[in-house]
Order: C-alpha cells, then structure tokens, then sequence
C-alpha cells in the first residue's frame, strides 16, 4: 500500500488528536513516538489519523509491514522528531525486541536482570529449542525455573497469540498453592476457548493474561500485567517460608498484608483486598455485602487484628434488629439520676472517646457493625451520617456533667474521630433492610462473591484460619496508614472524567445521577488506589470505582430500568458496536473494558428479566 502525506496533513492529525483525545485511550505507542510542540504522540496513530482526515482508511503497524522505521521515515523525511520512549523503560524495550524477533523467526538468545518493587528479576529468552514456541521466562532470586513454576510470556507466531502465563515445568507440576489469583484456566483451556485447537506445547500452563499480538494494548498496560504476575509469585513463593515479622517497616505496604493472609490460611482475592484497604482511606465507612460466609467479617478483622496494637482500639458490634434510635451505639442520659449516663454494654461509646483522645491520635481505631442492616440503618445510624464529613459533634446530653455508671467521664457531646473506622457487613435475604441513598452516597460498598473456580480453589486445600499468626503484625504501619487516609489530593484524570460524564447521563434516565460529593469521592479512591497499589491498570481503577459508588444505587422495575441496564453495559465494552443483547451470554472477554461492574450490570439484568424487579443487593 502507497502513502504520501504533507506536512500540513500531519500537523492537522495532530491537531486532531489534541482536541480529541479520548477517542485514542488505549491506543498507546510502545516504541517510539512523535515529539511535536513539546508534546509526544504515537506516531502510528499520527499516521493513521492523517490518512483519515483526506479520506483514506485507517492504517495500523501491519500497513508498513510491521516496520516501525518504514513509518517514522515518513515523519522524519517532513522534519518532524522522532524519539526512543523506552530507553527510559528497559522491560518495553526487551519486550517489543522480543515481539518483533519472534515475527521474523530470527530469535536470538539474551539474559538480562530488572527490577520491580526492589526485588531482582532475572529474564531470559530464546527459541525454546524443539518447541519453537519463543519465550522469556522470569525468576525471582534465589529462586530458579528448576522449582516447578514461574512467570513467563510464551509466544505461539502461528496463532498470534502472547500469553503471559505460570509456566509449567516440562518435568514437574506445581510446587505450590497458588492464591485465587491465578486463575485455573490453561492455555489448553485458552486455545479450546478461542477455537484454535491444540497449542503446540506447554499447554498446561496457567494463563494470567492473553494478546493478540496484532492489538497489543499500551505499555503501561503491559508493564502492569508484568508487575502483578511477579508480585502474585513473590508472594506465593514466600507463603513456602517463614513470614518475616515487619516490625522495623514504618512505612504502610500492601504487600505485608497480604502476606499476612496467606499466612493465616485466609483465602482472599487480592483484587478484593487492595479495594477495602483503599476505600478505607478514601473514607472512613465501607459496607462489605455479598454472600453469607464469604468472608466479609473475615476480612475486616484480619485487617484490624494486623494493624492495631491491642484490642482497645476495635469492637465488633452484632447489630440487634431491635435498633430503633442511637441508644445502642451511644447510650442515653438517665432521666432519674442527673448525674448518671448510661453507656451501652457493647463498649462502641467508650472506643469513641478512647479514639477522641489526644495521645492515642496516631492510632487507628475500628468499628464493625455485623449484619448492619438487620435494622433500619437510618434509625441508629443517622447521627454518625450527619457528622460524617462535617466538623459537627453528637449531643450526648445538656446540663450538668455526668458519669456512667462505673465512674467514667462522658463527654456532653462527641465528634467523629479522624482515625475511627467503620465497616458494615451486611447480608441480603427477606430478613434485612435495604440501605437509603443517604447511606450508599457516603459509603463505597464493595461485594462479596465466589464462583466455582473460587470454591474449587478453596476445596482443593481447605485449611483452618488463624487469625494470631497476624495479630499485631502491622502495627508499626499504623502511623503510615493514618496518613494515608487523611491525604485529600487527587489529580484529573481525563479517562475517568469521560467515563463518570457517561455514566451519569444514563443514570440520570433512572434518576440514580450523583452528584459533587460521589463524583470527589471517585477521584479519591481512584488516586489511593494508584498509591497503593501500582499494578492496577487505568481501566481497572475506573472499574472498582464505578462498581462501589455508581451502581449500588441501582434499582428498580424490569420496565423502568432494563433499557438503562443495556446501555450501562454498553459503557463497559471497548467496542459498544460489537454488543448484542440477545447474546449477551456470549459477549467476548477481551471486549470488556470493565469487568467487574459489567458482570454485576449483566446479573442485574438477568434478575430483571427473570423476577420483574433487580437491585444492586443480592442474596
């Protein structure tokens, strides 16, 4: 195929991009891009843009025959610069070397080391001898492949498909139990799926993540996938070990907790994890719903057990469905004794005011309300929801001081402490409350399930949880994680602003819209979730957040939301065009954008269609 472009053409591309750019999200450069005006832009996409604008078709990496040179000389024949990007990345650099030796069969051998979070990683790749199947394997010292199972991208030219993927061992099968990370799936499982037949070897290894190696997704993307993978191993391979006792760590990391978990025989999606621990520094009130059993109280009180030094600073309060005012959260002045107030036998009142205390300021204190919802939340919570995000306190009481009954000072009125926490289990069935909007807007709500392969995974080893081989293990983080939680930076994200402006217009429809303080809450969450945890991908931030702050909300007749339903899924996909209602069953994994609130938009729907009626909150 024959190109020409003028300067002026491209210089109109760019022009083009500047002014809309969110229709490229996703569309990244991996090698080299266009440096213009003190701005960078992917110069496939330079190219592919002009050729539109005068009438032509779009044009990809294929169209110069998988050349990036042939491309950029169009660019640099016009005078524009081209630049190197991953000379400041060495692993996109060895990656796309690799991708591009493997397409021409002319592999040669290369080792090389990086480093992810501090830890060294060897790399290696080659042809893979008589498998012709190239791959790059990575090891994590002192570890070696000779141990059964490690990270490795395999690269099957024939199907143009790369496979990031635990490598299974030629002679041994898996050493270790993996979390519910990794995902059973094989690349025999992956291959069936896509009807390609049989993967010509190495078929039992487990895939983590696939690509099409013609619409590889950006770097970053990439470098993600790469990181989590090795971040899943490392943990793996430390649950072999003694888990060493962070006790020097001042500093909060992620990573301790979960290695903490996984110690104590507690099986949680990592995924799930960095979302509570984030929401919990967005905002001090998350509500954990789901399935009865599924670990929902579990999580809150490994979480409190590992940070707090002792077990003054949590309650775990079961919500009676008696509640019907603040009485059993803050008790009550009594009427026959002026001076006398009664506090509530659960200690909730006095983990308050142990809170408010001045010198127990750098520790975070925790309260569990289990089953919350057994009551009307509104009853006997409303007074925690009035002061939430507010500098306002709860009159306890007027006049005179009093003392309760065991000649405990009680304040005539009480704020919310920065560093309390409150968490809510809830469990759905016909002997439950549903939540208020009032509630839902200042919560992120996250939700509990478990499919086969969770179940199947928990099967194959259950193991007693033992919640003292955490105890206290995080504490010298407690600091760390207070300041954490007290940070209110966000920055913009134009990916995120696009997607909330979408979702609100089709909430609007159902009236569900939200408004300032949900839309600043997003932002929050989006940035601790960046903080916390630098795996994450953009799309995956933006998933979490829509899934705990936009759809909870969601409610309603099959006749007044099933059409709103559709078009929420819509927002989901990466290709809206490709989506078919009538097979919705069937819509193609790699065109889901959000993954998370997808599959909960799609049950919703189901539950519609099938009962009348759906709602966020599922038994």
């Amino acid at each position: 195929m024959e190109f020409t472009f003028t300067k002026k053409e491209i210089i109109a591309s760019i022009e083009y991009l500047d002014k809309h750019h969110e229709e490229f999200v996703g569309r990244g450069s991996h090698r080299y891009d266009l440096s213009y005006n003190s701005k960078k832009y992917p110069l496939i996409l330079v190219l592919s843009k002009a050729n539109e604008l005068k009438g032509g078709e779009k044009l990809t990496l294929d169209d110069f025959n998988r050349n990036t040179e042939i491309a950029f000389k169009f660019l640099t024949d016009l005078g524009f610069i081209i630049v190197n990007k991953t000379n400041a990345n060495e692993f996109s650099s060895y990656l796309h070397e690799f991708i591009d030796q493997s397409s021409t069969s002319n592999l040669s051998w290369k080792k090389y080391s990086i480093k992810y979070q501090g830890t060294k990683v060897k790399a290696s790749f080659g042809q893979g001898g008589q498998a012709n199947v190239p791959w790059i394997s990575f090891t994590i010292e002192p570890n070696t492949t000779s141990k059964g199972i490690y990270p490795v991208y395999l690269f099957f030219k024939a199907d143009n498909l790369l496979v990031l993927a635990f490598g299974i061992s030629e002679t041994k099968t898996s050493l270790y139990d993996w979390n519910n990370e990794v995902k059973s799936q094989t690349i025999e499982d992956l291959y069936e799926k896509k009807g390609l037949g049989k993967p010509f070897r190495y078929g039992e290894s487990f895939v983590f993540k696939s690509y099409n190696i013609k619409d590889l997704p950006s770097d970053e993307i990439l470098e993600n996938d790469l990181k989590e993978i090795i971040n899943i191993y490392k943990i793996t391979m430390g649950k072999r070990d003694d888990i060493s006792n962070p006790s020097s760590i001042t500093t909060f990391h992620l990573d301790e907790f979960l290695k903490a978990l996984y110690a104590s025989n507690l099986q949680f999606n990592s995924y799930i994890v960095k979302r509570f621990i984030s929401s919990l520094t967005t905002k001090p009130f998350v509500i954990l719903t789901g399935l009865s059993g599924s670990g929902k109280t579990k999580l809150a009180q490994s979480f409190i057990q590992w940070i707090c030094e002792s077990e003054a600073q949590f309650k775990i309060v079961p919500v009676g469905a008696d509640w019907i005012n603040r009485e059993p959260l803050l008790g009550y002045p009594n009427g026959l004794n002026a001076n006398e107030y009664v506090m509530p036998d659960n200690g909730v009142l006095q983990l308050m005011i142990g809170a408010s205390k001045d010198e127990n300021q750098g520790q975070p204190y925790f309260l569990v309300l289990d089953e919350m919802n057994l009551s009307h939340v509104e009853r006997y919570f409303s007074d925690f929801l009035s002061i939430m995000e507010s500098d306002d306190s709860i009159k306890l009481y007027s006049g005179g001081e009093r003392k309760s009954t065991d000649g405990y000072m009680i304040p005539q009125k009480i704020s919310w402490p920065k560093n309390l926490f409150i968490i809510g289990t809830v469990n759905i069935d016909e002997t439950t409350y549903m939540f208020s909007p009032k509630v839902l807007d200042r919560a992120n709500v996250i939700e509990f399930r478990l499919d086969e392969k969770d179940l199947h995974h928990f099967l194959s080893s259950p193991l007693k949880v033992d919640l003292a081989k955490l105890e206290g293990l995080g504490s010298s983080m407690a600091s760390s994680f207070l300041e954490l939680a007290q940070e209110t930076e966000t920055s913009p994200n134009t990916e995120l602003n696009y997607t909330l402006l979408e979702f609100f217009k089709e909430l609007k429809v159902i009236g569900a819209e939200f408004g300032y303080r949900s839309a600043y809450e997003i932002h929050l969450l989006f940035a601790q979730l960046s903080k916390l945890s630098t795996t994450l991908s953009t799309d995956d931030k933006i998933d979490f957040s829509v899934m705990q702050k936009l759809l909870p909300k969601l409610h309603g007749s099959r006749s007044k939301i099933v059409k709103s339903l559709e078009a929420l899924m819509k927002l989901c996909l990466k290709d809206a065009n490709q989506f078919n209602i009538a097979q919705l069953e069937n819509v193609d994994p790699i065109n889901i954008k959000y993954n998370v609130s997808f599959d909960k938009l799609k049950r919703m729907y189901n539950n519609a269609l099938n009962n009348g009626f759906t709602s966020y909150a599922e038994a």
